[in-house]
């Protein structure tokens, strides 16, 4: 009986090898490297909206034929107002993350300026 992970792993590893069948490592076995790379690959605004977003807002959200976000000022006021409703209180820099991944994901409307690209708070 083995009583670490890694020396089964290894073992049943081996077995399929040997039955001309692979398998992949165990997710605790890849290195901090790595897992680091992958999560550096993710832009901070598709962090957010996986880690936030996307359980109510599917991609077929965004393709609906009453979309709120018509351009890229209703599609920062439509990022600001659903992190209030959910109470995440983002920064001003997490809502344009969002709303960059958004635009370069799925909506595709024309580019902006810099200062037009920073987020607006409305009422101000």
């Amino acid at each position: 009986m083995h009583s670490c992970p890694a020396a089964l792993f290894r073992a049943v590893a081996g077995a399929l090898a040997a039955w001309g069948m692979a398998a992949a490592p165990p997710a605790q076995a890849q290195s901090p490297a790595l897992l680091q790379a992958q999560a550096q690959a993710q832009s901070r605004g598709e962090l957010l909206y996986a880690t936030h977003c996307i359980a109510c807002h599917s991609t077929q959200m965004h393709w609906r034929d009453a979309r709120a976000a018509v351009d890229w000022p209703s599609l920062q006021a439509q990022v600001r107002r659903w992190q209030a409703v959910a109470l995440l209180d983002w920064p001003d820099a997490d809502i344009l993350a969002v709303s960059r991944y958004l635009n370069d994901r799925i909506y595709r409307f024309e580019p902006v300026t810099a200062e037009a690209a920073r987020p607006r708070r409305q009422g101000f």
